[in-house]
């Protein structure tokens, strides 16, 4: 078994992508270093995630399931992962469903980024600024974000990493969304994506130390 000296990352997203800058900027300033993003998919071909990955010299696909089934879809995605050799997948405000058979394929190779202190205000039908207006509405003073592994239910996977966002009277559903990316989602997704690449490189030079 070949030494594996930094993991190989794909990306998945639908829009803006600040996530992902967030990952990319980490890589350019050696905060990640255990992997590096080879690979950025996004179901939306107009996604300007992909125009960034572009910039920063990272290769693209776009898989849109269109009319096609959610096999065919996950299909495209499965095969693009494959070929590119990837060690771990990162949704970073991806924005479609993925099916149990296609996250059990890769157990703890899928990390996702969530806009709150889960399990407060997770789960089905919690995305965007819905948690945030949710969070508001019911009166909480602290949220967050959540970094966690994927499973087959929704943001039930095992928690890699959690920061708390304090919540301020004047807060807007928006103004509390951006200070949650500020403050939280873009220190702990890049912290937490060279943690699991981390392990990922010594459980794999583990075992070819072994062989």
């Amino acid at each position: 078994m070949k030494k594996l000296e930094t993991a190989n990352i794909a990306v998945m997203v639908s829009g803006g992508g600040t996530n992902l800058a967030a990952i990319l900027d980490a890589e350019k300033k050696g905060i990640l270093k255990s992997g590096r993003v080879c690979l950025v998919i996004s179901n939306k071909k107009d996604a300007f995630a992909l125009e960034r990955a572009r910039r920063a010299g990272v290769k693209t696909a776009v898989v849109e399931k269109g009319e096609g089934t959610q096999e065919d879809f996950e299909g495209q995605i499965v095969s693009l992962i494959e070929r590119e050799h990837i060690d771990l997948i990162v949704l970073a405000g991806f924005m479609a469903i993925l099916s149990e058979k296609f996250t059990s394929k890769y157990p703890r190779r899928i990390i996702n980024v969530h806009p709150s202190l889960i399990p407060s205000f997770c789960g089905k039908g919690f995305y965007g600024l819905r948690v945030h207006r949710a969070a508001l509405d019911y009166g909480v003073k602290v949220t967050g974000a959540t970094v966690h592994f994927v499973n087959e239910v929704p943001d039930g996977g095992e928690i890699i990493m959690q920061k708390a966002v304090r919540i301020l009277d004047s807060d807007t559903p928006e103004t509390l969304q951006k200070r949650v990316m500020r403050l939280a989602e873009w220190k702990i997704l890049p912290a937490s994506v060279e943690k699991v690449c981390a392990d990922i490189v010594s459980g794999r030079n583990r075992l070819h130390n072994e062989s």
